[in-house]
């Protein structure tokens, strides 16, 4: 009992020195009044709370510079992907209008031959024009895809109109109603042809 009286006083006095000095007492502090094992425990609890606290404002700082950095480059990678569309718009289309600079010969060649008097034999005209044509196509990577009677039918390449009788080996091509055309390793527009049907 008289023990636990000094132990009280001891506890005021120590609480009037606190108040005297002006300094803030811990929880560590506390517990040491009681036990100096727990006390020193708690003062490393507090330790590692606050590097705890400071790693996490750290992190925090870290992952907000991280956010703003992600924003910039999203806003970077649209902003491109913008410029690339445009800038793929504008070679389409000077693309197209080289095609059609190169393509208006033909077509005036074509009118010059139909204003040609009805008597005059204008095969010859037309066939330069054709080959004009084909050098064009062939410019652009385009290859005709014109089958000759006799070789195996082709579903990639071919549209099979209709089967017919023939002496030719079955599956295979009688006649080409309408050439085709590949470009680049794709098929424009397969060639439409007759099938023999082996009988």
């Amino acid at each position: 009992m008289q023990e636990d009286v000094a132990d009280e006083q001891m506890g005021t006095e120590a609480d009037t020195e606190g108040e005297s000095t002006g300094e803030e007492e811990t929880l560590a502090d506390r517990v040491e009044g009681h036990d100096a094992d727990l006390g020193a425990a708690v003062a490393e609890l507090e330790a590692r709370v606050a590097d705890l606290e400071a790693q996490a404002e750290e992190e925090a700082a870290r992952a907000d510079d991280l956010e703003a950095r992600l924003k910039r480059t999203q806003a970077d990678f649209q902003n491109y992907k913008k410029r690339a569309k445009k800038r793929q718009a504008e070679i389409k289309e000077r693309a197209t209008e080289d095609l059609i600079a190169r393509l208006a010969p033909v077509r005036n060649d074509l009118v010059r031959a139909l204003d040609q008097d009805e008597d005059v034999d204008i095969r010859d005209g037309v066939e330069s024009t054709l080959d004009a044509f084909d050098r064009v196509l062939d410019e652009e990577g385009v290859t005709v895809i014109d089958p000759a009677p006799g070789d195996e039918v082709d579903p990639v390449y071919h549209q099979v109109m209709m089967r017919t009788e023939s002496d030719r080996p079955e599956g295979t091509v009688v006649e080409v109603y309408r050439p085709g055309y590949e470009m680049a390793g794709t098929v424009i527009q397969e060639a439409q042809v007759t099938v023999s049907d082996g009988d």
